[in-house]
Order: C-alpha cells, then structure tokens, then sequence
C-alpha cells in the first residue's frame, strides 16, 4: 500500500527529535508540507535539514514552548502563515515523568498537565474550525501504553495520558460528521530521545541497552521510531477515512490492554 499526503498540511508537536521528527519524515515523504514545532530551534534546525535532503520538500520550522497559551498560539499561527493552513495535527509534545505518588508536587503535575494534556486541548481547539469548514482533518494524539494500563509510580504521566485519551474520544465524536478523526496513537518500548538519555546517565551502549529492554518485551525486540511514524501516516492520510475514535498501541505487544 502506498501511503500519500499530497497537498496535507501537518503541525507536529515535540517534532525535533525521535518519534516526532520520524512522522515528519514520513509525512514529508508521502508529500505533505511539514511544520516542525519544539523549543529548541538548534535541533529543529537539524531536523529540517535532515527531512529536506531526504524528501526533497521544504521544511517550516517553529521554536515555540507548547506547554503555554501563547506558544500554542505562537505554533499556529506560524504554521497557517507559512503553510496557509492546518489539516493534521500530530500532538507529540511530552516526556516521561513518573515517581511515587507522594512525592510528585503540585508543581510536577501542572507542569504535565500543561504539556501533555493542554498543549493537545489548546491546539486541537485552534485547528479544530478550519477542519470542519474544509469538511477534512485528521488529528493524531501521541499517548503511551500507561494511559490503559497506567502501572504504579506511573504518575504524573499515566493520569494525563488517560485524559489525552478521553480527549481523544470526545473530539472524534464531535468532528465525525465533518470529516475530522482523531485518534491516538500509544508508545510502549519506541527508540528515542529519552532512552538514549537514560542510556548515558547509567553509562551503558545504547545499542545493548536497547537489547536488553528488547527482552523484556513480546516481540523481544525495541521498536523503532519509523515503525511508529509508518502507523501516523496511514491515520494521517485518505488510507485511514474510515477511522477515528480509536487507541490504538504501537508496543510490540506490551500493553496487557487492547
């Protein structure tokens, strides 16, 4: 199957690295015009350069803090400005805090909130009235496998992802009738930005601990950030029409929840 974009305006959030990057490449492949937003403009930059070799399509840049109003607006109005337009919104800003209950402070979780759960409210809220004027949408809500099975000192993380979630579905019901899905897409074991942190801070081979973190999985392998990307552009593009409303786990098979 051919996977295509032409003509598709997509704004992907957390995009200068990892996953977000990879569905920027993968979009910009399939022919899309490509808005890449993230607060450090020195990666984005590298990230629009590497896309543009790749794809042969020019690359829009936004350096912009999505965990804020005004960066939210800021991302938009960027994007409809260079790209005349917002037809797909990839909602991927987010890290992965976690710890014991009782220590996360209220800090911690309006800090989660605000990335995680409002940076999706704020820009679906923005893009939202074009997609239904142009009777076309698709919004993709990067969540993980803790917002269905949300584990012990999961917090502050797993509770916003169940709400990305919940929003999920609220949208899909709202947008359905105009040809606007929305759906989301769930990470488990993916290749990224923070593994390879986590792998220098214990001073270990990225590519063993990538081996050993396989072993624990069904498919007894980690999986990689174009896989995830490859599953974004079928939602993303005309291939996916008959789908919304739907939480679907690109895990290898971790989550014990469908």
């Amino acid at each position: 199957m051919q996977l295509t974009m032409p003509g598709r305006r997509a704004l992907i959030t957390g995009a200068s690295l990892g996953i977000g990057r990879a569905i920027g490449h993968r979009f910009a492949g399939a022919g899309a015009d490509v808005a890449l937003v993230a607060r450090r403009q020195d990666v984005l930059d590298e990230a629009k350069a590497e896309i543009e070799a790749a794809s042969g399509r020019d690359v829009v840049t936004v350096s912009a803090d999505v965990s804020t109003a005004e960066g939210c607006a800021q991302a938009f109005e960027a994007t409809v400005s260079a790209l005349g337009g917002v037809d797909v919104v990839v909602n991927n800003a987010g890290s992965s805090a976690r710890g014991p209950f009782v220590d996360i402070t209220d800090e911690d979780w309006q800090a989660d909130l605000d990335l995680k759960l409002f940076g999706a409210i704020r820009l679906c809220r923005l893009a939202f009235p074009g997609m239904i004027e142009r009777k076309w949408g698709r919004i993709i809500n990067v969540l993980n496998t803790g917002a269905k099975a949300p584990p012990a000192t999961g917090a502050p993380t797993a509770v916003s992802r169940a709400a990305g979630m919940a929003l999920t579905k609220v949208l899909a019901g709202e947008g359905a009738a105009h040809n606007v899905l929305v759906n989301s897409l769930h990470v488990g074991r993916i290749e990224s930005d923070q593994w390879v942190r986590r792998a220098a801070a214990e001073g270990r081979e990225l590519d063993d601990y990538y081996a050993e973190t396989g072993k624990t999985l069904p498919m007894g392998r980690v999986g990689t950030a174009e896989e995830f990307a490859n599953a974004a552009c079928f939602l993303a593009s005309d291939a996916g029409s008959y789908i919304t409303g739907t939480a679907i786990n690109v895990d290898g098979g971790l989550s014990p929840v469908v």
